[in-house]
């Protein structure tokens, strides 16, 4: 994913001389290629990421179409003050990209770890929030956020989960991709690294639905509400707090127009308790496939036993 990020991030500025890149000392190897074609269009902006905000901005207001990069941990979380009145408050165009989300930087302990990012940005007015799932979402994400010119938040998590789309789909900008068809009585939605997770866990009901939210902000409305009428629970998956995230955003879109259980499967109201490998931190806070079944399985129960009461 952080290769599609790169490539794509050459091929915008090679053909738009205003597409320029900033970032809060990281990311020197993945920056190798706009280093190599585009030398004066690549500023490291040292460890000052709110500094390198206002400075987006600025240059947003002079005509040019800034991407700003960094840990998600610092961007969004540290910035969100700047984010807010610096960028979205006047409308710029310009794209901040979170890498590492979720538990990406597991080893590094929750000071690097960013399970908050999309509820903290989720209530900022005109910022448009994508979490694409592999490349190929990656790729379509990031032309999609440079053709929006508004802000946009881009959240890249981890990339060696495996590919979901063969080639970059059409990503409408609030829509949900179908994954998998199927019918029956559960439906998935999940975003980012969760797609293969979701897929993978999906098995154990064969014939489940499974789609791709790549858009988090805006949610088509009609979309999930079309897939809450058609099955009885709809499980969200997400390497995020429970709160404020996917689960959360159709959660409101169900309790508003179709209404139906809502299983939301992320991260819970805690903090990472040891250091370990991202496999190891997926398992601790029950985000591996088995895990996820295993919760799935436990809601299923309970909307049976409520069934049989009523």
């Amino acid at each position: 994913m952080r290769d599609a990020f790169s490539n794509a991030l050459v091929r915008a500025a090679r053909t738009d001389d205003r597409v320029l890149l900033l970032t809060g000392d990281h990311g020197y190897a993945l920056f190798d290629g706009i280093r190599s074609a585009c030398p004066d269009r690549y500023l490291n902006a040292g460890v000052a990421e709110q500094n390198m905000v206002g400075v987006a901005a600025g240059l947003a207001k002079g005509g040019f179409r800034p991407v700003v990069y960094g840990l998600g941990a610092f961007v969004p979380v540290r910035v969100l003050e700047q984010i807010k009145i610096d960028v979205c408050y006047e409308n710029l165009p310009v794209v901040f990209v979170g890498d590492g989300a979720g538990f990406v930087y597991s080893h590094l302990g929750t000071s690097h770890q960013s399970t908050e990012d999309v509820a903290a940005l989720r209530a900022v007015p005109e910022l448009v929030i994508l979490s694409p799932a592999d490349a190929a979402e990656m790729t379509a994400c990031f032309e999609l956020a440079l053709c929006l010119a508004r802000p946009v938040y881009l959240r890249m998590g981890k990339a060696d989960l495996g590919a979901v789309h063969a080639t970059p789909p059409t990503i409408p900008l609030g829509g949900i991709l179908p994954v998998r068809p199927g019918g029956g009585p559960v439906a998935w939605i999940a975003t980012g690294s969760m797609v293969r997770t979701a897929l993978a866990a999906a098995e154990r009901w064969p014939g489940s639905a499974v789609y791709s939210a790549p858009c988090l902000k805006p949610l088509d409305a009609d979309a999930v509400a079309a897939v809450c009428r058609r099955h009885r629970v709809v499980v969200t998956v997400e390497e995020h707090s429970v709160f404020g995230g996917l689960g959360g955003a159709v959660a409101e879109i169900a309790a508003e127009r179709a209404p139906t259980w809502v299983c939301r499967v992320g991260v819970a109201d805690r903090f990472s308790k040891y250091c370990g490998t991202y496999q190891y931190l997926l398992g601790e806070h029950g985000l591996d496939a088995a895990a996820v079944v295993e919760r799935v399985e436990a809601f299923l129960g309970q909307v049976g036993a409520t069934a049989r009461a009523a």
